[in-house]
Order: C-alpha cells, then sequence, then structure tokens
C-alpha cells in the first residue's frame, strides 16, 4: 500500500507544481467544501491548483492527522535546562533572549540540534513572545550625539577609485550632522575622525552613543561591553561618557542611522571626480551646510542650521583635543626613571617614580602622560631602544624623592662630545676626556 503524499502536495498525475500550504490554507478549503464551493473555486481563491484542493478534501473526509504532529521536539531532552533558564530570566525581569539560550545551551549543555529545534519549542511550549515597543526620546540640548560608519567600496579620484569610509557624527538634538572621510576605520582613524568632527560640531556633548564596533567596545556589547582602553583614555582627555548601544538594536541610535541613510542621498559621491581626499572633504562640508539650512529639525521646528546655533551655548567649550592614538597603557616609572613600551624605554622626570603614567602610541610619538596632561613626547618606532631626556633628571627633591646624582667630570665630558656631531669633536677634547680617566 502507496504511503500518502506529503500533506500541502498535489497528487500524484495532477500535472502541477507542488506547493505547501498553511494550516490557515487547509482550514479554509474545508470550511469552503462544507459550505459547498466547488473545487475550482476554492483553488482560485487560495491560489493554488485543484488538485491541492482535492487531495485535502479527501483527507479531511477519511480522517487523516498530519503525521508530524504527534512528533516530540528535538529540544524534549534539554526540557529541564531550558525551564531552569527561563525560570532565571523570570527572576531577573529579563525577557528570554533565544539566540543567548541556544549558545548556553550549546556550550554549557552540549545541545546537539538546530537553533530552530529551539525556536519550535519555544513557540510551542511558551506561545509566541509579545510585541516588544520602543520608546522614543528626544534628548536635551548639549546631551547626546550618535556616531556610526557608512561604507562607500567606489569612490573616483583623478588616480583611480578608490574605497571610502564616511563616519558620521551627529547632535541627537539639533540633528547637525558632521561628516569626516578617511581611508580606514583603524583606532587612529576613528579618534582622528572624533577630532575632525567635534571641530565641525563646535563642541563637545556629554554622551557619545556608539555601536559596539572593536575601536569603541573592546568585548562585549551595550552596558555590559568593555570599552577599547585607547577610546576610553580619549574619552577621559575630551571630556564625555561613551554609552554603547545594544546588539542588534538599530533604533537605538537612529539618529545617525538616518543621517547614514541621507549621506547616500545627498552626500554620494559617486558621480563626482575628486582630486584629492581634501577636495572631496571640501565638497561634503558645503554639502551638509547647505543640506543643514534647508532641513527642518522636528524638536524645534526651526532649521537644522538655526537649531544648532542655538544649541552651540549648551555645548562645552571645545577642549585642546589630543593626538589620535591607537595604544594606551598604564605604565609604572622605574627607579632609573623610565617606562617600558613597545620593547622601548622612554625616560620622564624623576618626581614621577613609582607612580603610574600613561603611555599614548600615536600615529609618529609616544606621548606620556601625568594627571591627564602630557609631560614628555618621544618618536615612535625608532631604531634606538633607550630614549632619554636629561631634563628628566633634572629639578630640586620633592617630598618623596631625590633627584638622580648629578654627572661627574667623566658624566659631563662624554655628555660634551655626545652633543657634538662627530666630525666637529676637536681632538684635544679627548685628550681631556683622557686626563680625566686617569
Amino acid at each position: 500500500m502507496a504511503d500518502d503524499p506529503d500533506p500541502g502536495q498535489e497528487s500524484p498525475g495532477e500535472g502541477s507544481m507542488p506547493k505547501r500550504l498553511r494550516a490557515e490554507e487547509v482550514l479554509t478549503i474545508q470550511v469552503l467544501a462544507e459550505k459547498g464551493q466547488a473545487n475550482t473555486a476554492i483553488a482560485r481563491a487560495l491560489g493554488v491548483t485543484e488538485g491541492n484542493v482535492r487531495y485535502h478534501v479527501r483527507r479531511v473526509a477519511a480522517g487523516a492527522t498530519d503525521g508530524r504532529g504527534p512528533k516530540p521536539f528535538a529540544a524534549e531532552s534539554h526540557a529541564a535546562v531550558i525551564e531552569g533558564l527561563v525560570e532565571r530570566g523570570r527572576q531577573a525581569s529579563r525577557p528570554v533572549n533565544l539566540r543567548e539560550m541556544f549558545e548556553q545551551l550549546v556550550h554549557e549543555h552540549q545541545y546537539p540540534h538546530s537553533y530552530k529545534s529551539l525556536v519550535r519549542f519555544m513557540r510551542r511550549k511558551y506561545g509566541k513572545p509579545k510585541i516588544r515597543t520602543y520608546r522614543r526620546v528626544e534628548t536635551p540640548p548639549g546631551a547626546q550625539t550618535q556616531t556610526d560608519w557608512g561604507e562607500y567600496p567606489c569612490v573616483r579620484f583623478a588616480d583611480g577609485w578608490r574605497p571610502m569610509h564616511a563616519f558620521h557624527m551627529v547632535l541627537s538634538h539639533s540633528r547637525m550632522p558632521a561628516v569626516v572621510w578617511s581611508r580606514m576605520e583603524n583606532q587612529l582613524s576613528w579618534l582622528h575622525c572624533h577630532n575632525e568632527a567635534y571641530r565641525r560640531l563646535g563642541g563637545v556633548a556629554a554622551v557619545n552613543r556608539i555601536d559596539n564596533l572593536k575601536t569603541g567596545i573592546a568585548r562585549g556589547a551595550g552596558a555590559w561591553g568593555i570599552i577599547n582602553p585607547a577610546y576610553q583614555s580619549y574619552a577621559c582627555a575630551v571630556g564625555f561618557h561613551v554609552d554603547a548601544c545594544e546588539a542588534r538594536a538599530a533604533n537605538a541610535k537612529g539618529k545617525v542611522e538616518a543621517k547614514v541613510r541621507l549621506g547616500r542621498l545627498c552626500l554620494d559621491p559617486r558621480e563626482q571626480v575628486f582630486e584629492t581626499e581634501e577636495e572631496l572633504q571640501s565638497w561634503t562640508d558645503a554639502r551638509v551646510k547647505r543640506w543643514a539650512t534647508r532641513a527642518i529639525c522636528p524638536a524645534t521646528g526651526l532649521s537644522v542650521q538655526e537649531s544648532w546655533e542655538n544649541e552651540l551655548a549648551r555645548l562645552p567649550v571645545l577642549p585642546l583635543l589630543p593626538e589620535p592614538f591607537d595604544v594606551a597603557l598604564t605604565r609604572t616609572v622605574h627607579l632609573d626613571c623610565k617606562v617600558n613600551f613597545e620593547g622601548r624605554q622612554y625616560a620622564v622626570p624623576f618626581e614621577l617614580v613609582n607612580q603610574q603614567v600613561e603611555v599614548r602610541g600615536c600615529a609618529s610619538t609616544v606621548q606620556v602622560l601625568a594627571r591627564g596632561k602630557v609631560i614628555r613626547q618621544y618618536p615612535r618606532h625608532t631604531a634606538e631602544r633607550i630614549l632619554i631626556d636629561p631634563k628628566c633628571y633634572e629639578g630640586p627633591e620633592t617630598a618623596d624623592v631625590l633627584p638622580p646624582r648629578p654627572l661627574g667630570r667623566m658624566g659631563r665630558r662624554l655628555q660634551e662630545i655626545m652633543d657634538l656631531p662627530v666630525e666637529k669633536r676637536p681632538l684635544d677634547l679627548y685628550r681631556a676626556l683622557a686626563e680625566v680617566a686617569r
């Protein structure tokens, strides 16, 4: 005896492509057939073949049921664990995240099935989740900026096509945007674009809302994410709080998302040819300014330009922006008044011995900071492994630290020789040094 064909498909010999029907459609066929509707009319109304309709009418008349219904769900084997995770979420007043639950089941309980199997089990056992709404918030002036990247794979320059990245920063109250172009999205570019955006906006808002990219959030996401140390140091120096969005929550920074989409319409450079990146940036700044004078800010009813000019009074004065850096580490000053960084040693003022300082790796320099201020700066990635500033060993003693002993006669003579170019070092200076050595 042949098996019944798969539910929702035509019976053999009908001559059309099979189509799987939803449970609602099967129920509709049953109701219309009971009311005496012709099979052709039912098929026409549902957009299926007459063979589909006849098949389901026969199954209903025979009292057949879907053989897949009574089968247990694959996730039944972990039902107790799943119930415990659901209960834990209830106690914490936190809704269940199925993706997080699936990853936890796989890594901690060796769950062998697919993510969809868990979804089917949860839908049957707990029903469809409630629709989650979100709150629309209008931030006060000077409170928040939102930041994101836009990708432009092909921007045309005089020497050929080049991929570019558009950094967008938007003042949440006035909707005033700043767009800065960059070749890359690394740490140096990230901080450089912040500097340029803040200069264009004329101030620094209290909070900067960002996505969970690695240059901003080193690990994790949202409020539980670990802020990138370099970015945290930059935020402290400039004076704003880093506010990372929750994962997969684009509406949490909808203002900048809207400006990225708007940029593809108003700032799309693909129809232009630019000589340099500076020309691209100037062209963009002009387009942004023209847009701001025409667009209306929904929070004020004025133009974006007027709203921004009013918001400037609420923004703190633009600080001295630090040089962009991609590494920021804390180091303890050794007794020889030096700190280690990237396989090299850098001298710092003696009064900081045994204290912690911050060392930043910038594009071409290494900066040493104490109490938030740059106290020494050296070239980065030099061939020399020890870089010394003699002034670091000079000055009066402090309450806790004595200065190093001054140079003796031999040390002073050596310093004199070091300060002169080799070709200008007189022979009598070497003879004098030999006399001192006796």
